[in-house]
């Protein structure tokens, strides 16, 4: 018998037994269910934090004083860390001639940018940059001009503004030669940013730009630690200018030999590593309680399957007196169990997929499909099914025709 026909057949007794077939696969539902909707909800997350994180170039890392994302209270050795100094970025810049590009920036937040009688609210990033930084940081100018040599050298006030401060006190025009205010301080504008991804539905294009040496001027040199961005040339570099870029740095701190690094590296890859590593022991524990959910059901299935095999014992007498192997007899009810659970688990994953990107939407994060996590739960289906399915199978091709043709 061809499969074609085992799937005609399991498909016709699937219909013909309605309430059986939903009390069968209701367990199946819930087991896909309940690890479909947690990895779609973590994709969604993912995603969105992915977007937001991705604010370096491609392969481009930055060196900064302490780690990236803390998750606990720093110990002594970081504490005592000796800020990173604009000379030391410049140092650097000149070592690491492997490196593409080599930048400096630091921020300050919580500012208010005003332009006549009209103002942001007061949470604009005011973010200090070499020309190095706008490349590395991808920032690219979509309106006006970059910085120039001159005003890094000369402390120029000029800024460059980010989407949403331009709509906010420039509603009807473009505002390139302007004069804005910066906690007190006028800045001339000459260019204005490119929209930023968005995470969790917040804007990242609330932050104003000016050069470096203008943001020493205005919130001291000292006492304020500088962020380093280097960009390789291109991946296959990318790791030996990382190892470059750290040998360079601890002779250029003065670091002895044999003592850990007095600052910290990090990338895109690495910050979306560390959300991973947040996010794995959920999808764990939801793959546990998958399975747990998926083996109640596979045994719910395997008795329900055997009740089948009780109620078409006279069919299988009747298939097995003209003809039928045992081979296609355990065949059809494998396939039979197999289809059960393949079309429960598609009901979970629809069932999965549309509450988690509801329960996602709260988020403001963008519709996702975790199509790997759905590979592997139809991966699960299929192989609850043989397992729950092997046994009824083999019972209803090893009956006797003859005691199943008598049967009442």
């Amino acid at each position: 018998m061809r499969l074609d026909q085992l799937l005609s057949i399991s498909f016709q007794s699937i219909l013909n037994n309605k309430l059986r077939t939903t009390l069968t696969i209701l367990g199946v539902v819930v087991g896909i269910f309940s690890i479909i909707v947690i990895m779609t909800v973590i994709t969604m997350l993912q995603n969105s934090i992915e977007d937001g994180l991705a604010m370096l170039n491609k392969n481009t890392f930055q060196i900064q004083k302490f780690d990236a994302m803390q998750t606990g209270h720093r110990d002594k050795s970081q504490r005592n860390r000796k800020d990173i100094t604009i000379e030391e970025a410049y140092r650097l810049k000149e070592l690491l001639k492997s490196a593409q590009y080599v930048g400096a920036e630091q921020w300050q937040g919580g500012k208010v940018v005003k332009y006549g009688n009209r103002e942001t609210n007061p949470n604009i990033h005011v973010g200090g940059q070499t020309i190095d930084a706008m490349r590395t940081n991808d920032f690219n100018v979509e309106l006006g001009r970059d910085f120039r040599d001159d005003d890094i050298k000369n402390s120029t006030d000029v800024c460059i503004l980010g989407k949403e401060v331009v709509d906010k006190i420039f509603p009807n025009m473009n505002g390139i030669g302007q004069i804005v205010r910066v906690d007190n301080r006028p800045l001339r504008v000459i260019g204005l940013m490119e929209k930023q991804p968005e995470m969790f539905g917040e804007s990242h294009d609330n932050y104003v730009l000016i050069p470096i040496t203008t943001w020493q001027s205005m919130y001291g040199k000292y006492g304020r630690s500088v962020n380093i961005m280097v960009t390789a040339p291109s991946k296959e570099s990318y790791d030996d200018v990382i190892e470059a870029a750290i040998g360079h740095f601890r002779k250029i701190r003065k670091v002895a030999p044999g003592e850990p690094d007095d600052f910290s590296i990090f990338s895109n890859e690495s910050l979306i590593s560390q959300v991973n590593d947040i996010t794995g022991p959920i999808k764990i524990g939801a793959l546990a309680v998958s399975l747990v959910a998926l083996i109640a059901a596979g045994i719910g299935i395997m008795n329900i399957m055997l009740v089948s095999v009780t109620e078409r014992t006279r069919e299988i007498g009747i298939r097995k007196a003209v003809g039928a192997k045992k081979s296609i007899i355990l065949m059809q009810f494998l396939v039979e169990a197999v289809v059960l659970c393949i079309f429960g688990g598609l009901v979970g994953i629809i069932i999965g997929i549309a509450i988690g990107n509801f329960a996602g939407s709260f988020l403001s994060a963008e519709f996702a499909i975790p199509l790997d996590w759905v590979v592997i739960g139809i991966s699960m289906c299929i192989i609850v099914g043989v397992i729950f399915g092997t046994y009824p199978a083999f019972k209803a091709a090893n009956l006797d025709p003859i005691e199943a043709l008598r049967y009442e």
